[in-house]
């Protein structure tokens, strides 16, 4: 089986300007994730997709094999990651007049995963025969038990009921939040039908340590604190 993986990364940051490319300990953010991928000696082809030349310079520097300028209608606040993805593996397709059967997509500005994160994520699309595979670490908040919301009616109630009382966290049923870190599609699943939940996707936990997801100036420090502590 043939394996692609894609880093799409945008050019138009808001919460933290330029984050794709910023220094993070001497090498530019999207570097980290392209190190990744090659150390994972999974990927027959490792391809960027942006609409920032300047992420594209970076991302070739850093040793991506193929770089993809993206169309401006998907690099838009509106636009979702998927038309993205979809996009990128097209033109690796066509580039190389191949085509490839695991799609891995990696989160630029999720850096904290380690290789090894990538391929148990793709092991578990082979051994339960899934269509996907998506990543998530333990919520530190539950629907059930400490997440509330507030109905048409004002009157403020938990997220999501449960069905009998829970009285401690560590009762109620195992929730995750997603972390946007990895994902794994089977080719046709991705074309065919392009949704991220599908009723036999699989979810691959990671710890809250290569989980976090930059977006704001406190996660690029805080990611910057634990890959120091790591080279250390």
């Amino acid at each position: 089986m043939s394996l692609l993986c894609t880093i799409c990364a945008r050019g138009g940051s808001k919460g933290v300007a330029n984050k794709n490319i910023r220094q993070m300990h001497g090498r530019p953010l999207i570097a980290w994730t392209i190190a990744q991928a090659r150390a994972s000696d999974l990927f027959d082809l490792i391809a960027v997709s942006s609409d920032s030349k300047d992420i594209l310079r970076a991302a070739g520097d850093s040793g991506a094999d193929l770089l993809i300028s993206r169309p401006d209608e998907l690099a838009t606040d509106q636009a979702g990651k998927l038309g993205a993805i979809r996009h990128a593996v097209t033109e690796a397709e066509r580039e190389t007049g191949r085509r490839f059967d695991i799609l891995v997509d990696l989160d630029a500005t999720s850096p904290l995963r380690v290789p090894a994160d990538i391929v148990a994520a793709v092991d578990l699309l082979r051994e339960r025969n899934a269509p996907n595979v998506i990543t998530a670490m333990p919520a530190r908040r539950s629907p059930y038990f400490n997440m509330v919301e507030v109905g048409a009616d004002g009157q403020v109630r938990l997220a999501k009921a449960p069905a009998g009382a829970v009285l401690r966290r560590q009762d109620a049923p195992a929730c995750y939040d997603m972390n946007a870190s990895i994902y794994v599609w089977r080719h046709d699943d991705l074309f065919e039908d392009p949704a991220i939940f599908k009723p036999a996707t699989a979810l691959y936990v990671m710890p809250e340590e290569r989980s976090i997801d930059i977006d704001s100036e406190l996660d690029f420090k805080i990611v910057e604190m634990i890959l120091a502590e790591r080279q250390a």
